[in-house]
């Protein structure tokens, strides 16, 4: 909070923490960001942000009466269920957050689940983010209090060392960040936290202090020993003809051993999951927009007819600025609405969502993951009946598929369903592919939207017609990726094999599917990283 309060252009932060006394603790250090703070919610309208028309005083003078928006003038910008904003809502915010540096922003992210979170477009224009989910409140000590006028006054009179923007550039690539705005906050934030030291000149310490606050949360690979041993160095002559205060010679390596000290874990399964959820987006079904029900949308512009509905207000805010040119046109003093003026409410309603899961049941697979892919595929139901989605089950093996389950939200047939499922004989995965879009075609018919989600070994030696020819079973299981594509179904491949199979990952790309090779994962895993993928 101290540095975003030196420094503007840093954008704001990304706070990651349920409702309680650990979040509040924090919040309450935003006394030290600009007044006024103006705390919005994901739900707010374009006219409440920005200001428009003031229909009630436009309509009581006869002329144009501006309305202000909250964010008229400069401050603070509190988004409170941040995780809930829509991508028009963010991208408002990521203009304003463009436009210069008259606002910070505090993104409160109050999702339970590692998949509600912030929208990226937006969380890529604030230069730093916390999580407060396993903090507890002996461990959140709040510092002392802190003026940053002095601060403030004194940035411009910091001196940046040359190679420091080279240098930060380099780390944030070999963390695989690729957006250009993160070197450049980091460079910010050293600089701000010099100033708030009271330093001349940035130095090793508030480098890597800035590193570790804005590339850290934002690293999507760890370096591997060959890029680290690549990395350029500079050149010993340049170094030797360059003035000591214009040089910072921090090696990279303390960098990034610093960086990766915080990094958690389970970092790459969740950056696979992130590229998920970017892949694919259909977490709770399509959306779709009409003009009769759902959740309300800002009206457009349009004509009554079949069966739309106007909106009253929307309609006199468009035809208020023109009242005084009409009524001297005409002579008429009332208020006069004309076509161009019409308004009609729009809505979006998702439908429900049907995950058909398709079980590798062949011999391969059952000798080595089928009762792994059980356990997953039954954590994930019950996962299903929470959100009251449709589930549908369809096994493959021998020489063909059926479905044993058709759509259903019964819990209990399904999980009986599932235990009974024998295993054995050849993988016919090209007619499991075949039976889970039969199933897909009829639910979107019925306005459900599917997803396929296909776990197996990738092991195919079955063709369609029942012969055990291992080529033409991989080929036919490539038309029928092709066929799913051009219904424009998601679908998503579980690799459960021992070991990925490059063929599983070219049938995903066919089908234009997330792939997810988890060789060693247990029913647990294969279960979270399957509901994170979907974006559950």
């Amino acid at each position: 909070m101290q540095l975003l309060a030196i420094d503007p252009a840093l954008g704001g932060m990304a706070l990651r923490a349920r409702s309680g006394p650990v979040r509040d603790r924090l919040v309450g250090l935003l006394d030290w960001l600009p007044q006024p703070q103006q705390r919005i919610h994901p739900a707010i309208s374009d006219e409440a942000l920005f200001g428009g028309l003031d229909l009630s005083a436009t309509l009581a003078r006869g002329q144009f009466v501006q309305e202000q928006g909250l964010l008229s003038r400069p401050g603070t910008v509190i988004l409170t269920m941040a995780e809930r904003a829509a991508t028009q809502l963010a991208a408002r915010l990521a203009m304003v957050l463009d436009a210069g540096t008259t606002h910070r922003l505090i993104a409160l992210d109050e999702g339970a689940e590692p998949d509600e979170a912030l929208n990226p477009k937006l969380a890529e224009r604030l230069a730093f983010a916390a999580d407060l989910s396993d903090v507890t409140i002996s461990e959140a000590i709040a510092p002392d209090p802190f003026d940053p006028s002095a601060a403030i006054t004194h940035l411009h009179q910091v001196a940046v060392p040359n190679d420091i923007a080279e240098q930060i550039t380099r780390i944030a690539a070999q963390f695989g960040i690729d957006s250009l705005r993160a070197p450049l906050f980091a460079l910010r934030a050293a600089k701000a936290h010099a100033a708030l030291r009271g330093k001349m000149t940035v130095d090793a310490n508030d480098v890597e202090i800035a590193c570790l606050l804005v590339l850290a949360h934002r690293a999507t690979q760890m370096p591997g020993s060959d890029e680290e041993a690549e990395a350029p160095e500079p050149d010993q002559t340049d170094r030797d003809d360059q003035d000591q205060t214009d040089t910072l010679n921090l090696p990279d390596e303390l960098l990034l051993e610093a960086i990766k000290a915080l990094l958690p874990d389970n970092l790459l399964d969740r950056i696979a999951a992130q590229k998920a959820r970017q892949g694919k987006g259909s977490g709770s079904g399509a959306a779709r927009k009409g003009n009769r029900r759902g959740r309300p949308m800002p009206s457009r512009a349009g004509r009554l007819g079949d069966g739309a509905r106007i909106d009253i207000v929307g309609t006199l805010r468009a035809a208020a600025p023109w009242q005084t040119i009409r009524k001297q046109a005409t002579g008429r003093n009332s208020v006069q609405v004309r076509s161009d003026d019409i308004r009609v409410k729009r809505f979006e309603e998702k439908s429900d969502r049907l995950l058909v899961f398709t079980v590798d049941a062949s011999g391969s697979s059952a000798l080595s993951r089928l009762a792994e892919a059980k356990g997953a595929i039954e954590l994930l139901l019950a996962q299903a009946y929470a959100r009251r989605d449709h589930v549908a089950l369809v096994s493959f093996r021998g020489t063909g598929a059926e479905v044993l389950l058709p759509p259903t939200r019964s819990l209990v047939q399904t999980k009986r369903r599932l235990a009974a499922l024998p295993g054995g004989g050849g993988t016919p995965l090209a007619a499991g592919i075949i039976t889970a879009l039969e199933q897909a075609i009829t639910a979107t018919r019925k306005g459900l939207t599917p997803t396929i989600i296909i776990l197996t070994d990738g092991r195919a030696n079955v063709a369609l017609d029942g012969a055990g020819n291992r080529a033409q079973a991989a080929a036919d299981a490539q038309r029928m990726a092709q066929a799913v594509r051009a219904q424009r179904i998601d679908a998503l491949i579980i690799d459960t094999g021992n070991r990925p199979e490059p063929a599983l990952a070219a049938l995903a790309q066919t089908l234009g599917a997330i792939y997810l090779p988890l060789p060693r994962a247990d029913a647990a895993r294969l279960s979270a990283s399957v509901a994170t993928a979907l974006g559950d």
